[in-house]
């Protein structure tokens, strides 16, 4: 029961704080600041392709170290090169949905 009115009296602080925001929030936006948020959500969604693609290559490493331990140095390596890469798609779109946010 303890942490049931815990979680209730953090729900109500939660949602009484966001009740005070949201009213100023919503006076101050206007149509093009929608849009701006929702591009910056579209762009957002480049992440989860990053996201899925590092899943993916460590599934391929882990099968492969599992088949050829003493190579695992090597694929850990290549791995790692990998899934940089992968990142960078999603740093990409992170700094595309920041600046559709800041500047447009």
């Amino acid at each position: 029961m303890l942490f049931a009115d815990l979680m209730t009296n953090v729900y109500m602080n939660l949602f009484s704080a966001f009740a005070t925001v949201m009213p100023n929030l919503m006076a101050e936006t206007t149509a093009a600041d929608g849009y701006k948020f929702l591009g910056a959500g579209i762009a957002g969604i480049g992440t989860f392709g990053a996201g899925i693609g590092q899943g993916v290559a460590a599934q391929g490493a882990c099968m492969a170290i599992g088949r050829n331990p003493e190579m695992a140095s090597k694929i850990q390596s290549v791995m790692i090169i990998g899934a940089g890469i992968a990142e960078s798609g999603a740093v990409y779109s992170l700094v595309i949905a920041i600046l559709l946010i800041f500047v447009a």
